[in-house]
């Protein structure tokens, strides 16, 4: 099954939208740290409103943790960055894929984007915007791959 992997999100309502986003569709949620809030916030809580006992989640207190972990269990990783190679559209994404995403104020770092195994991006029409928001992102990717795979039914 995909998996979603948020690497040092700073935003806790994205965090929570994105949570609430993962329940709904059964997949697994990884946060890589260091977070820009703590699991407990408040604000994190209240965006995924009572879904979160449904979230599969696990914290990764570093990148070293989870690549560790992300290694024993294999898959692609998939970096999602506005400097993408493929656009998500023309990519052919595979059950086993971990979708990632950066941090709101910067995105995955080059070294994070030069371990995966391909990097994808989400087409603007608008050049003037740099980028969509987090938590749209993550669920703009996350629908497609799971349409490309037949997950609807």
């Amino acid at each position: 099954m995909l998996k979603m992997v948020l690497v040092n999100p700073q935003i806790p309502p994205n965090t929570g939208n994105i949570a609430r986003t993962c329940a709904a569709t059964g997949t697994e949620l990884h946060l890589v740290g260091p977070l820009g809030f703590e699991i407990s916030d408040r604000y994190l809580k209240r965006a995924g409103l009572d879904y979160w006992p449904y979230v599969k989640l696990r914290y990764h207190d570093s990148l070293e943790a989870f690549q560790r972990f992300h290694q024993s269990h294999g898959g692609r990783l998939i970096g999602f960055s506005t400097s993408g190679k493929y656009s998500y559209i023309k990519f052919n994404f595979q059950s086993e894929d971990w979708l990632l995403f950066g941090s709101e104020t910067v995105g995955l770092p080059p070294h994070i984007l030069e371990s995966c195994g391909a990097t994808v991006f989400i087409p603007m029409t608008q050049p003037r915007v740099r980028s969509l928001n987090l938590s749209v992102s993550a669920a703009v990717g996350l629908f497609e791959a799971r349409r490309q795979l037949g997950y609807w039914g």
